[in-house]
């Protein structure tokens, strides 16, 4: 016959037990969160590293997963001299060198995993014109609206004041659509639509210096309206 005594203990044992239980359920718990975000980090890192850059707009759980977790991706991107910058108001994560404050010129830079892609004039210049057309959208719509679209055959008259005119409408068109398709490579623009309409992405904001570029095709514009007077006077 137990006691008084003997039905404490053995109740106490049984809560110890519970409780033992309930803290190796929540260290599992606290384990598989730990396990489960450790698995996205590496996903978003591994798209950051595939891709260059993370847009809210496409991919949302990863680009998130970044930015909450900004501190260990770019200590996991370090050694690789690599780090993973954030625009939060145009929904972006994205790849850049690391460089230190000693690096005196922007295109003075090199890395072993990271194949540098100098552009052609013809390149600068419709990127040019392409980051105008984005920022005049901005400045219209509000920072951070992603809907730049601009119309091919805009952009091939643009072209064709700047760069000239060969006489073949079809010869210009082709020759604009080469040079988009190139650009996306850099995640830049997107594929042309059904309307023939191109989508400015929001990373040209940060592609190239935007000073550079109004300088180039301020002298490209300069350079043609010179032109264009001599040959009016001769």
């Amino acid at each position: 016959m137990t006691n008084i005594f003997d039905q404490m203990t053995a109740r106490s044992l049984v809560e110890s037990k519970l409780e033992d239980s309930e803290a190796q359920t929540t260290e599992q718990e606290v384990t598989a969160d730990s396990a489960r975000t450790a698995q996205r980090l590496r996903e978003a890192l591994q798209a950051l590293l595939s891709d260059g850059l993370l847009e809210q707009a496409h991919k949302p759980n990863l680009y998130r997963t970044a930015m909450h977790e900004l501190p260990q991706l770019n200590a996991l991107l370090e050694p690789l001299d690599l780090q993973a910058r954030v625009d939060d108001v145009r929904g972006l994560v994205f790849l850049r060198v690391w460089r230190d404050d000693q690096a005196t010129v922007e295109g003075d830079w090199s890395h072993p995993l990271v194949r540098r892609q100098r552009l052609t004039l013809e390149q600068s210049v419709l990127l040019a014109f392409l980051r105008q057309l984005f920022v005049s959208h901005e400045q219209e719509a509000g920072l951070g609206d992603s809907n730049a679209w601009v119309a091919v055959d805009e952009l091939v008259a643009l072209m064709s004041g700047v760069m000239g005119d060969s006489g073949s409408e079809s010869k210009e068109k082709s020759r604009l659509l080469t040079l988009l398709n190139q650009l996306k490579a850099h995640g830049v623009v997107t594929d042309p639509d059904s309307h023939g309409r191109v989508q400015i992405r929001p990373l040209i904001a940060h592609l190239a210096n935007p000073e550079t570029l109004e300088a180039l095709l301020q002298q490209l514009l300069e350079q043609t309206s010179d032109v264009e007077n001599r040959e009016e006077q001769a």
